[in-house]
């Protein structure tokens, strides 16, 4: 299956913010950062027709590792990028 829908996640230790881009329509949502809000963000990105989803975020401490294996073991590509390769002064 090939990936229909890119998200980018703005993470932090209670909840993260989600831009899903999914056939040239952006939608925003935040949820919870815990396995009540990991399965409906799920639920969310389903009924947007996210099916198959590459994931990124960026590296924030620990926050973000959670989701990250949460979504890769559904089989959603994910990845975690340090800000630093792509922030310029």
């Amino acid at each position: 299956m090939q990936v229909n829908a890119i998200l980018g996640v703005d993470i932090s230790k209670k909840k993260f913010d989600v831009c899903l881009l999914v056939d040239s329509k952006k939608r925003h949502k935040v949820f919870q950062n815990n396995q009540d809000g990991f399965a409906k963000f799920v639920v969310w990105c389903n009924g947007h027709g996210a099916n198959l989803t590459h994931l990124c975020l960026e590296a924030t401490s620990w926050y973000g590792e959670d989701l990250a294996t949460f979504m890769h073991d559904l089989g959603h590509n994910v990845s975690i990028v340090n800000p630093e390769s792509f922030w310029q002064k």
